[in-house]
């Protein structure tokens, strides 16, 4: 067989030339189409999920109402508009401070030889309270009455002398130099009695002194100084401290912007001021405000206020911090809803009426916000049922199915503030705030009391007294 040699071409080929050629202008096109694919499946499945999702909501609609649409009424929560007599008022933090504070000290030196009163015991001013030992006192004073009645005879002799030398210059027996003389001594005598009746005196003042009564009426400390012990009367500590706490007196703050309102009401009538405990839940006592500091603190801004209260029951203790409530006036007769019926839209403040099984928009004007409750100025009246809970479902003329609020879920009337409201104002306990701040907002220049204006941006509003509200967002700490 013969073989046939490798021709001249076949030899001047590359390796490369031995692999068989790749179009490789394809698969760019390829690639192109299978993300074109993979668009196309995803619109599909939206557009898909998308009309379901419609579907879906369009056959749960009967069941919700659809906002007072034909599909059936809105159940919704309602509450009538009442007529009542709201407090108007400011609040604060305050401490309590004792009207008199008295440390009992001795007068004299010596040892305490008996204690009469009880630590916690209440005492009346002038009861005796401890007695030091008498002796030495009662010893200094007898020689002072002997050196009395000594000077005394001296002095009875020398009247007689001088009685005897004058007759006998009259006689022209004796010189009026021996006269004059005798004279001077009666005088000298005359003087160390006066000044030995003085030194008697003072021993009964001692005397006196070796028994220490109360000052005051109030409430006896814990003792300082056990029976037995020497004390002296330029001890720093003393024997017991003394505090007034009936009456006793109160000292709070107030921002002092609200010093003007404050004063204008004062010169109309006394104001009562109410103590209230560190959670704003009890109310410990009733008192009168007596007097306002006569300056500022220009770091706080805010003015010092006291008020008095009786404390018969003892509810009110030296030192402890208190809320207060400063009552202004009370308004008569206000027309009120609860807080959770204002509405605000573009025009201001709205709520929704019920009446005949359609709500109604209706605009009003807040006057002030006390706690869980609106002061309306205008725009409803007593009697008028108000949604207070279903209004996100509503529109004007929609035909709803009212129920009446409970008692605790309508919060139609004054009550207490909530545990947040506090939270808000008094950081979990009450005590007293950083600068420009009674127990409000630092910087906002105006009392946190607990009545605010409404905020009535429609027309028509009213020009009443400004008041201030305590009620803030739950949670929300200082």
């Amino acid at each position: 067989m013969a073989i046939s040699e490798p021709s001249h071409d076949s030899a001047s080929q590359t390796p490369s030339d031995f692999h068989p050629r790749v179009d490789r202008s394809g698969r760019p096109r390829k690639r192109g189409w299978l993300w074109f694919l993979i668009i196309v499946a995803l619109a599909g499945g939206g557009y898909f999920f998308y009309r379901s999702r419609v579907a879906a909501e369009s056959k749960a609609a009967p069941a919700r109402g659809g906002r007072g649409s034909s599909l059936g009424p809105v159940s919704v929560t309602v509450a009538p508009a009442l007529k009542q007599d709201i407090p108007y008022y400011l609040s604060g933090l305050g401490s309590v401070t004792p009207f008199n504070t008295v440390t009992v000290k001795s007068r004299v030196d010596g040892q305490l030889q008996k204690v009469y009163f009880k630590e916690g015991q209440f005492v009346k001013e002038g009861d005796l309270l401890a007695e030091i030992d008498p002796r030495p006192f009662q010893v200094a004073l007898e020689q002072m009455e002997g050196q009395l009645a000594r000077d005394q005879a001296q002095l009875n002799n020398a009247k007689i002398d001088y009685a005897r030398y004058d007759q006998l210059h009259k006689e022209g027996v004796v010189a009026q130099q021996q006269v004059d003389t005798q004279n001077a001594t009666v005088g000298q005598l005359e003087g160390a009695i006066r000044a030995d009746q003085a030194q008697i005196d003072n021993q009964k003042l001692q005397l006196v002194y070796c028994k220490i009564t109360a000052p005051l009426s109030g409430r006896v400390g814990l003792r300082l100084v056990d029976q037995g012990n020497m004390i002296r009367a330029s001890d720093p500590n003393g024997l017991v401290v003394i505090t007034q706490v009936q009456p006793i007196a109160a000292l709070f703050t107030l921002p002092e912007d609200s010093l003007q309102d404050v004063i204008k009401h004062m010169e109309k009538a006394e104001l009562t001021v109410e103590a209230y405990s560190r959670d704003d839940q009890t109310k410990l006592a009733t008192g009168k405000l007596v007097t306002i500091d006569n300056q500022i603190d220009p770091t706080t801004g805010t003015a010092r206020f006291k008020a008095v209260f009786d404390n018969h029951d003892l509810s009110l203790w030296p030192n402890q911090f208190i809320n207060i409530r400063l009552m202004l006036a009370v308004r008569k007769d206000a027309i009120v809803v609860p807080l959770a019926a204002i509405q605000q839209g573009t025009q201001g403040n709205y709520v929704y009426t019920v009446k005949n099984g359609h709500a109604n928009l209706q605009p009003v004007n807040v006057d002030m916000t006390q706690g869980n409750i609106s002061l309306i100025a205008s725009g409803i009246a007593e009697g008028d049922q108000v949604v207070v809970d279903g209004q996100d479902r509503l529109q004007a003329g929609a035909t709803v199915e009212a129920h009446g609020a409970s008692p605790n879920s309508s919060g139609n009337g004054p009550r207490e503030s909530s545990r947040s409201d506090r939270a808000s104002r008094t950081g979990g306990a009450a005590r007293p705030n950083g600068p420009g701040r009674a127990d409000g907002v630092a910087g906002t220049g105006r009392p946190n009391g607990d009545l605010r204006p409404g905020r009535n941006s429609g027309a028509g509003g009213d020009s009443g007294p400004q008041g201030f509200s305590k009620h803030k967002q739950a949670g929300k700490q200082n």
